[in-house]
């Protein structure tokens, strides 16, 4: 798949994917809003605030984009290991189908990805629990940073394509494309937007949400074969 496409069907995803994210980080969204002091919880200052969050948070995707698209690089590189390059696009294929039916509700199997990942997250939570409550920009962006590590399938699928672009460059840029189509559901989530979290949850948006990222799976799928 052309870089282009690719850097625009990511950020597709994340915004597709705001049914997920809503569910996931929309509680801790809510509360990182919520647990402001008074002063910051009005108007613009809050805005700037729900903005340190998440930019740190797609910052974090982009460095684990470029970690694993490293290690992409590197299975593309060593001698012996060149099909290996293959079958990780494959499994990212099949990952960008298998984020589709968790998305659609037809198949939850990605929620077993979320509580391996869970592991790491046992580790990080308590170092984030530091900056809590949160009264400086400097505590949002640290705290965003961690947040952005939270066990989560969505995350996942796209990490796996990060490694299948072989790329580091390649790897942080589709991170973080997907992380900038997470942020327009986040941020309204954080602005209180109780509309938008009615919307999302419902059961049609959720399934048109699902087809469209297993077209791109089966896209990728086709490509491959060919």
């Amino acid at each position: 798949m052309p870089i282009e496409i690719s850097l625009v069907s990511a950020f597709l995803v994340g915004l597709l994917g705001g049914v997920h994210c809503v569910g996931m980080c929309g509680g801790i969204v809510g509360a990182l809003s919520l647990g402001l002091p008074d002063r910051q919880r009005r108007g613009a200052a809050r805005w700037l605030y729900l903005l340190a969050y998440n930019v740190a948070r797609v910052s974090s995707y982009a460095v684990a984009g470029a970690l694993l698209g490293g290690i992409g690089w590197l299975a593309a590189n060593w001698s012996g290991l060149h099909q290996l390059q293959q079958g990780l696009q494959l499994l990212a294929a099949l990952f960008m189908v298998a984020l589709g039916l968790y998305l659609g509700g037809w198949w939850l199997g990605l929620a077993q990805v979320e509580r391996a990942g869970g592991l790491l997250w046992d580790r990080l939570e308590p170092l984030g629990r530091k900056f809590l409550p949160v009264k400086t920009l400097t505590q949002a962006i640290l705290l965003g940073f961690i947040w952005g590590w939270l066990p989560c399938g969505l995350v996942y699928s796209v990490l796996v394509w990060s490694i299948s672009t072989g790329d580091p460059l390649y790897g942080a840029a589709l991170m973080f494309s997907f992380g900038l189509g997470t942020l327009p559901n986040l941020l309204l989530m954080g602005a209180a937007a109780a509309g938008l979290s009615a919307r999302v949850r419902d059961r049609r948006t959720r399934r048109i949400a699902g087809s469209l990222v297993i077209l791109f799976g089966l896209y990728s799928l086709f490509r491959l074969i060919q």
